[in-house]
């Protein structure tokens, strides 16, 4: 694909997001044959900030500390979802290792995330605030969800939290 095209087929998926930035973003990336990643950064600036993927074992460290959140593995095959708090991991044999009493466990390629983005956007109906992980190409690691209360709101707590995170990650990168 030439630059042109490849330009003129991304101001089609601003335009498309700008319309409506509420729908399956990993549909848009497959309609459009884009990583994932392109397709956020395609929402309208305001909705998003990106930082260094090198901030992964920060960002881990600091999401362990909100409580019950949605982990979301969004594949072309599966989306997962556990909800739960971050338990406090460690680096260890090439991964970021998760330990702790919670239903989210696992080994995570800390090395492999490229990229962070902090995202807020209507989805459904309703407000949705998350922390995505992206590798080298653009493509989804995981997704860490704000939490919601029985009445399905967001967890005010949690949303400064974001807020607060996002700005002090967005001026360290800025900064570096």
């Amino acid at each position: 694909m030439s630059t042109q095209a490849a330009t003129a087929d991304l101001d089609a998926v601003r335009r498309e997001l700008a319309e409506n930035p509420g729908g399956v973003l990993e549909s848009t990336a497959a309609q459009h044959g884009l990583p994932l990643q392109t397709v956020v950064e395609c929402l309208p600036q305001e909705m998003w900030a990106r930082v260094p993927g090198d901030l992964f074992v920060e960002v881990m460290e600091d999401l362990a500390s909100w409580g019950d959140v949605t982990v979301i593995a969004h594949t072309r095959d599966i989306i997962l979802e556990v909800e739960g708090p971050v338990p406090p991991g460690k680096l260890g044999h090439g991964f970021y290792n998760l330990h702790g009493d919670s239903p989210i466990g696992g080994h995570l390629r800390a090395g492999n995330c490229k990229a962070i983005v902090f995202l807020r956007r209507p989805f459904m109906g309703k407000e949705s605030v998350s922390v995505q992980f992206f590798n080298e190409e653009g493509g989804s690691m995981f997704k860490v969800f704000v939490g919601r209360d029985e009445n399905r709101a967001l967890k005010p707590d949690q949303v400064e939290r974001f807020e607060r995170l996002k700005a002090r990650l967005t001026s360290k990168a800025e900064a570096a």
